[in-house]
C-alpha cells in the first residue's frame, strides 16, 4: 500500500516525467513489430495511459481544459474502435486527428507552464523534454493521416504505407534538424507539415532551451535572489 502511495505522489508531482517514461516505453516496444491482438492491446493500453497523463497535464496547466479533455476523450474512443477491428480509413483519420490535437495542446500547456515560473524546477526539466516528444508525436500522427488519405505521400526504401516507427523516425529527424531520415515527403501537404515541424524545432531551441538557461541563471544569481 505504501508503494502505491509513493507512486501516486511521484506521479502527482512529476507528470511530465511519467509522460516521458510512457512514451519511451512505447518507442522501445514498437521495434518488436508484432501485430498480434495481445501486442496491439498492450500498446493501446500504453497509449491510453499516455492520454490519461496528458489529461492530467492539461488540467494542471493554464490551457483550455474542456477542449483538451474533449480531444483526449475522442482519441480514447476512436482508438478503442480501431483496437476492436473498426479500422477504416475514416476512423483512423479521426482517431489520429484527436490524438495529434491532444498532444499539441498538452505541449502548448507545458510551454505556458514553463514560462509562468520564475525559477527552474525538476518538473520543468522533464516538461522541456516532454514538449519535444509531444510535438514529435503530434506531427507523426499528422504524417500518418496524410499517408492514409494520400498513399503516395512518402518515398522511401520501404514500399507501401510507412510504419509508425518510420513516421516517428521522420518526425524526430525533422524536429531535431539532424536530417537522418531516408523518408522523403512527396506531396504538398506532407512537405508543408515538414516545413512547419522544422520551424517548431528551431523555435524549441530559441524559446524553450533559452528559457531554461535564463531560469537557471536567475536561480543562481545572488542579486536576483536577494531582491
Amino acid at each position: 500500500m505504501q508503494v502505491m502511495i509513493d507512486f501516486w505522489k511521484g506521479f502527482r508531482l512529476l507528470p511530465s516525467a511519467w509522460l516521458l517514461l510512457v512514451q519511451f516505453c512505447m518507442l522501445w516496444l514498437s521495434i518488436i513489430g508484432h501485430r498480434g491482438l495481445s501486442y496491439r492491446a498492450f500498446m493501446w493500453c500504453l497509449g491510453v495511459l499516455a492520454l490519461l497523463i496528458i489529461a492530467k497535464v492539461i488540467r494542471q496547466t493554464p490551457v483550455y481544459t474542456f477542449l483538451g479533455l474533449s480531444f483526449v476523450g475522442g482519441a480514447f474512443i476512436f482508438s478503442f474502435l480501431i483496437l476492436l477491428g473498426f479500422d477504416t480509413v475514416a476512423i483512423q483519420v479521426i482517431a489520429h486527428s484527436f490524438e495529434s490535437l491532444a498532444y499539441f495542446l498538452a505541449a502548448y500547456g507545458l510551454v505556458r507552464y514553463m514560462f509562468a515560473d520564475r525559477y527552474l524546477t525538476k518538473d520543468e526539466m522533464f516538461a522541456a523534454g516532454a514538449v519535444f516528444t509531444l510535438i514529435a508525436w503530434g506531427f507523426a500522427f499528422l504524417y500518418n493521416i496524410c499517408q492514409l488519405l494520400m498513399p503516395n505521400s512518402f518515398q522511401s526504401p520501404t514500399a507501401g504505407l510507412q510504419s509508425w516507427l518510420n513516421l516517428l523516425f521522420l518526425s524526430f529527424s525533422l524536429q531535431s534538424a539532424t536530417g537522418l531520415s531516408d523518408i522523403m515527403p512527396m506531396t504538398p501537404a506532407t512537405r508543408i507539415l515538414a516545413m512547419l515541424q522544422m520551424f517548431c524545432g528551431v523555435m524549441y531551441l530559441a524559446l524553450i532551451v533559452s528559457r531554461l538557461i535564463a531560469l537557471q541563471y536567475i536561480r543562481h544569481n545572488p542579486r536576483q535572489n536577494n531582491d
